[in-house]
């Protein structure tokens, strides 16, 4: 009979018996409801061994990419090792490679990849402080092509992170950051699938992952990448995106601007209600909305009624931490 090892403990399964149905007869306590495979609330991730098609069904491609599954619709055929959502984290230290400002208030920051440190674009890591306060931030390097862990850091006012990394951080220094982790990343499979992508200030950092990420994979549908700001100061990478633009036939770069007058080439108008408005239906599309969590929630709403599919709808909202 197989064995499940969680939480640092061994379970023999029984005959036909779901990793569930295992777990709760052992009396641990672990989240689950309906029981079908329908509310999705006993998911887990599987370390070691294999998650069944059957186990997976209903879940984003980015989870499944992930190896998450579904405990109820599971039964275990050998042994397999299974770990809560974002538990099995442990910090590890790199070295600050470079710091290069894109615009008044965005430090990029380039960190050492460490040995065996696997990512997807647009994945998020937490990066620790001195103090040990940390901030999440998510990744807009490429693993296939980058040797390096590349952030966009905004300066938020007080921010005991940012305030740090802007001020007194410096090439050479020593961090802690996390394992990445999020579902918010390109998944292949569906090439000539149309993309959206909307993203308001350092939002653009998941999406420039996503967006090159799906370029190296060979996407060939149309991909739409709308970045706002409240004016053109607060936009950065135009040129390396208008570059991207001119390079590929289906990448279409809007800058958007909120407020006055924009610069020409620019548009004048919100990112997320400019690409609703010019991008019309969405059945069939894929979304990406990275930015502020206001106008991540309504995006994500006006794309649901515009036809876009909720498992087609990739979403990370930038929550500001209460200092």
């Amino acid at each position: 009979m197989p064995i499940i090892a969680f939480d640092g403990q061994e379970y023999l399964a029984e005959d036909n018996e779901s990793v569930l149905d295992c777990l709760i007869r052992h009396d641990v306590s672990v989240n689950y409801s309906c029981r079908a495979g329908v509310c999705q609330s006993c998911m887990m991730m599987m370390k070691e061994g294999t998650p069944s098609e059957a186990s997976q069904k209903g879940l984003k491609d980015a989870l499944k990419a992930q190896n998450y599954f579904l405990m109820c619709s599971y039964v275990a055929e050998e042994d397999i090792a299974i770990t809560r959502p974002g538990k099995d984290f442990q910090s590890v230290e790199t070295d600050v490679l470079a710091l290069d400002r894109l615009n008044a208030d965005v430090l990029r920051v380039r960190l050492a990849r460490p040995d065996n440190y696997s990512y997807f674009p647009g994945q998020f890591l937490n990066l620790q402080n001195p103090d040990g306060v940390e901030r999440s931030y998510s990744l807009a390097s490429l693993p296939d092509d980058d040797d390096f862990l590349e952030l966009h850091i905004r300066h938020i006012p007080g921010g005991k992170v940012s305030g740090w990394a802007h001020t007194a951080l410096k090439v050479a220094d020593r961090v802690s950051i996390s394992p990445a982790t999020g579902d918010c990343f390109y998944t292949p499979g569906q090439s000539g699938q149309n993309l959206l992508l909307i993203g308001t200030g350092t939002g653009l950092a998941p999406l420039y992952g996503i967006l090159r990420d799906a370029l190296r994979q060979d996407h060939q549908g149309e991909i739409h990448l709308y970045h706002g700001s409240s004016a053109a100061e607060g936009l950065y990478l135009i040129d390396e995106l208008k570059a991207l633009d001119a390079a590929h036939t289906n990448v279409h770069y809007h800058p958007c601007v909120s407020q006055g007058t924009p610069p020409a080439g620019m548009t004048a108008g919100r990112a997320d209600q400019k690409a609703l408005e010019e991008t019309g239906k969405l059945g069939g599309w894929r979304i990406y909305l990275c930015g502020r969590e206001d106008m991540v929630k309504s995006a994500r709403q006006k794309a649901f009624l515009a036809g876009a599919s909720l498992k087609d709808i990739y979403a990370d909202p930038f929550v500001p931490a209460v200092e």
